[in-house]
């Protein structure tokens, strides 16, 4: 059974393409459409590895990220954030929300897949 990823993003879109991408490569995958669906996913099933966007309602993706790390089954997952934003304190904020990395939209399907990986086998 392949490891289990959560992606979270507002866009269909993103989320089917990376959905398909992971589960090519053996990846089971779960989709959620904001934060707070995500975090309610996360609380429900364990999770080897979260993909967030930044920019969503409700629940942004470092509000999911702190939230996530308060969680004592996910202290040490790894959590990269998929965003199109890509300046500095942004991710320093990331970094220090507990992002373990960073890919910037729009990704090449072969960095995504060598990340993921890189995090979790």
């Amino acid at each position: 059974m392949g490891k289990m990823v959560l992606t979270v993003d507002d866009s269909a879109t993103m989320r089917q393409m990376v959905a398909f991408i992971l589960k090519s490569a053996g990846y089971q995958v779960m989709e959620a459409a904001d934060g707070e669906n995500g975090l309610r996913a996360s609380k429900a099933q364990q999770f080897d590895l979260v993909l967030t966007d930044q920019n969503m309602p409700g629940m942004d993706g470092l509000a999911l990220i702190k939230a996530l790390r308060a969680l004592p089954q996910y202290e040490t997952t790894p959590i990269l954030m998929l965003t199109t934003e890509t300046g500095e304190t942004m991710k320093a904020q990331g970094r220090a929300a507990g992002a373990t990395g960073w890919l910037v939209k729009p990704f090449d399907p072969q960095k995504l897949l060598d990340v993921v990986q890189k995090v979790v086998g």
